[in-house]
Parts: C-alpha cells; structure tokens; sequence
C-alpha cells in the first residue's frame, strides 16, 4: 500500500470493512462522530492471540479497559477469552456480556478495602501491586488467595507514559520489596497463588518482553505453589499502514515464548496456567472512528482541516502525541490534489490535534474521515468535556449487516446526574 495513492481509502476498501454500508451512509444514519467496529477482525485478532502459545492452561485474558462495549466483550468471550477488570464498572460490563466468575481477573491499583472485598467476590482472583494493597487485602480477606504485580525493572512502549515497569512507574512491587511482601503474606495467612507483571504498551520489538518474561519465570521459581503466571500484555499493531509498516512476527514470537514457557513448566514441574493481558491488540484494528469535515482554512503556511473529531472523542493523539492514519471519504468525487493538512477538533484547546502536517487528499466541507486503528483506548477513553457528547458505535457483523451497539449521548444523559433545583 502507498502513501502516494490519492484516493487514500483503499485499507478500509480491500478488508469490505464497512459491509453493506459505506461511510456516508453510516453518517447519515447514525450521526458524526462515529465509532465503526468490525466483527470479522475483531474475531481474528482473538485467535492471533489464542495462537500465540500450545502450552496446556495458556489463557489470553483480554484487558477491558482497552473497550469495554459488551457487545465486543461477548464476542470476544464466545472466542474463548477470558477477561481482566480493574474496576466495579469493568466489573458490571463484564457481567453483561455473559462472563462467569471463573472467567474474571481483577487487577488493581490503588483501590480501597470495600472495593476489594467486591472484587474478590466477583473474580476468580485478585492481583494487587503494592505491600501496603496487600495488608488491606489481608484486612478484608484473611485466609485468602491473592496474586501480586511485580515490577521486573524493564519497561517498553512508544511512550513514556504507557511504560508500567521500570524505574519510572508507579506499578509493581520491587524485588527489594519481597521480604516485606512475604512478611504481609504471612501475617495474614495469605496464599500467594500468582505473579503478574505488565512492562508497557506498543511493542513491536519482542526482545523487551521475552526479557521480562524470562525475568517473571526466574522470579515465580521462588515462589513455590503458584497457580498462575500472567506476563501481561502490551502487543504492538501497525499503525502507520499507509508507509507499510509491519506487524508483529507472531509466529517468530510464539517460537521463542513456548521455549521459555516449556523449559520453566519441565523444569519445575509447573502445573498452572500461563496468562497473557492483550487489550490493544485485540480491539484496536476492529474500529475505524468516523468524522465530518466542518471547516477548513489557512493560518500562515498550515492548512487546518476542521472536524467534530475532538479529543473528546479520541484522545491517544492529545495523551500519548500517538500516530493514527487517516483516510478521505470525498462527498463529491472527482481528482483531488496531494496537500499537506492538520486535523483538528471541535474543542476549545490548542492540543485539539487528530493529525498533524498530513499528506493527504485536499480535504472540503462535507467529507468524512476515517481513522483508523480507533478500537483500543478510543472510545473507552472519551469524555463530556466542554460538554460534547460522547458518539454512538456501530457493530459490522459478520454477514456485513450493521447494528447499533451504544447509542450517542443526549443532552438529558448530562443533566440526570444534577439534583433538581427546584427543590
């Protein structure tokens, strides 16, 4: 696929991701902005991810932070996920799209001793990341089973602020921290029957992770009695895919883990399970997040192409400066000439910016664009700010038919949380 070619929809094109439909045509019907998801690539990346190990008890326990629309979550259970929470709402939305008990994982960071009580009596079990999170388990659980995070000092991402291990975090407990994490553990008789660990997002160099991983079997070792052992997750996506941009060699990838995987289960004679966390890989490809061209104008040498795309709606490019391709949907059709652009919202903040200095079709009033990759922390992460409502999603299903999966906001759903003042 190359950057040079003018129509600049020709992904979305050769996957029939719209179906039926096609994007003006979804706008008309849904309204703008609007999150697209697709089923058949959703349910592929499920199974890249279910491939990645032949390990007996291998379970990919999918993140729920990364979308947590129980439309996508049951789907993604029929795949044969399971599924980690980190709150009572991740919780609640798990329940809905037909989780068991046995098939959720809570882990937490910072939370108080009431929500740990719930979650231990709504999760098959509970992982904290702190000695001081493990004496209020104790509090609330005497006697119980507990997992702890760990910290193995090694961290990867494509942003500083999506690294969770290393010096540079707030998750984990240390190796320094060990003999205080056994003390807490023994004080309130707690069997310790997991270690987990999560050491960034985005990765497409697997070397950082085998290293972790390796690093969290040296450690589980001096453990004995373990049940599980989850190394977390973070699997990068393409998301330059108009420069070509490769994915990540998973079958090289499986090559290498299983060995680590087989070595520890002979050696040590390990009959638990093996889990990894995959949120973005699985969710982010499936959606591409459409919007409406609004306004479109020069200031000095930037063209800026004005959209109802606020962060509000993705918010990765104001967060994390992260990189999501465009693509053009003309509303009327004819040739369109190359030009260098900048995508803005609709918000009133000077880091409302969805793509800067982008080499794209000339953009005019009445288009819509498309970004892609808008799965994962889209719209899971929007917001009410400056009082925008939050869009509506779309599910293309299988047959290539489409259903509305969460209706957009209204004006009433911003009210309802106010008293009345009239009273």
């Amino acid at each position: 696929m190359k950057e040079s070619q003018a129509l600049r929809n020709s992904y979305s094109a050769d996957l029939n991701f719209f179906g039926a439909q096609n994007p003006h045509d979804l706008i008309r019907d849904f309204g703008s902005p609007l999150y697209v998801y697709n089923e058949n690539i959703l349910r592929a990346r499920c199974r890249d991810m279910k491939g990645l190990s032949g390990e007996a008890g291998f379970k990919v326990c999918y993140s729920t932070k990364a979308n947590g629309n129980p439309h996508l979550l049951r789907i993604i259970r029929e795949e044969g996920l399971i599924a980690d929470a980190m709150s009572p709402g991740e919780v609640a939305l798990l329940e809905r799209a037909g989780f068991k008990k046995e098939q959720i994982c809570y882990v937490c960071n910072n939370v108080s001793s009431e929500e740990l009580a719930l979650a231990y009596a709504k999760a098959d079990h509970v992982s904290v990341d702190s000695v001081a999170q493990i004496e209020c388990f104790g509090r609330v659980n005497p006697g119980g089973k507990i997992m702890a995070r760990v910290n193995p000092g090694i961290g990867a991402g494509h942003s500083s602020k999506v690294v969770t291990a290393g010096k540079n975090t707030k998750f984990g407990v240390t190796p320094e921290d060990f003999g205080a994490m056994r003390v807490a553990l023994k004080k309130y008789d707690l069997k310790l029957i997991g270690l987990n660990q999560h050491v960034g997002s985005l990765f497409m160099d697997p070397l950082p992770y085998l290293e972790a991983a390796r690093w969290l079997l040296e450690t589980a070792a001096e453990f004995p009695g373990l049940e599980l052992i989850d190394f977390g997750g973070g699997f990068g996506i393409p998301y330059r895919k108009y420069k070509g941009e490769q994915r990540l060699d998973l079958a090289d990838f499986r090559s290498r883990f299983d060995v680590l995987l087989d070595n520890f289960r002979r050696r040590h004679a390990f009959t638990g399970k093996f889990i990894i966390e995959p949120g973005r890989y699985v969710a982010a490809e499936c959606s591409i997040l459409l919007g409406t061209t609004l306004a479109v104008k020069n200031n000095g040498p930037v063209r800026y192409v004005g959209t109802d795309l606020g962060f509000t709606v993705l918010a990765r490019p104001m967060i994390y400066d992260s990189f999501h391709d465009v693509e053009v949907y003309p509303a009327l059709p004819g040739p369109r000439p190359l030009l260098r652009q900048t995508i803005v919202g609709n918000i009133c903040e000077t880091g409302d910016v969805l793509a800067k200095d982008r080499k794209l079709p000339e953009l005019a009033e009445g288009d819509i664009v498309g970004i892609l990759d808008a799965g994962a922390y889209g719209h899971s992460m929007s917001s009410n700010y400056n009082q925008r409502l939050r869009p509506a999603e779309v599910l293309i299903g299988a047959d290539g038919g489409c259903r509305l999966v969460r209706r957009r906001d209204c004006l009433e759903d911003l009210l309802r949380v106010y008293p009345d003042q009239s009273r």
